[in-house]
């Protein structure tokens, strides 16, 4: 598993936000449902024609929420966005962090799901960091998601 470690001050993202709950692996469906949605009503080429911070690409954003029973987080569908806030999106923003940043090679949604899966049961158990317990974030480049030569990444916040 590639990865590198990068430091980033904060700055904001702007999109879409879904509720969606990761008990039993809800999340693993609803979350490309929720993807597909945006491609099919225009968000996804808009927030590409927002796009004009640091982060080239959309973002798929996983805000935990840990004092919830239901085990729930919302996920966004985002831009990082410097700026006035089009209507109908909303802003989010990400405090300073050290990032793990983890190449992920493949074809969506597969590739970025078994990539999450050697994160946590790989990694952090070898690792000398822990989790910052702020959003992590999905990061969708240009190309063909669908295509087994795509490339994208994960950024986990750490300390």
């Amino acid at each position: 598993m590639k990865y590198k470690i990068i430091e980033r001050d904060s700055f904001q993202v702007i999109g879409v936000k879904r509720e969606i709950s990761y008990k039993n692996g809800e999340n693993l469906t609803e979350i490309p449902k929720l993807w597909t949605e945006v491609h099919a009503d225009g968000t996804n080429d808009l927030l590409i024609k927002l796009n004009n911070g640091e982060i080239k690409g959309v973002l798929g954003v996983c805000v935990n929420k840990p004092d919830t029973e239901a085990q729930l987080m919302d996920y966004w569908i985002a831009t990082e966005h410097k700026g006035i806030i089009p209507d109908g999106l909303l802003s989010l923003e990400l405090p300073a962090s050290k990032w793990g940043v983890f190449e992920v090679h493949g074809a969506m949604p597969e590739a970025i799901q078994n990539v999450w899966e050697q994160i946590y049961s790989e990694w952090f158990p070898s690792g000398h960091y822990t989790h910052a317990g702020t959003p992590n974030l999905e990061v969708y480049l240009e190309g063909d998601p669908w295509s087994p030569d795509y490339y994208s990444e994960i950024w986990i916040p750490l300390k």
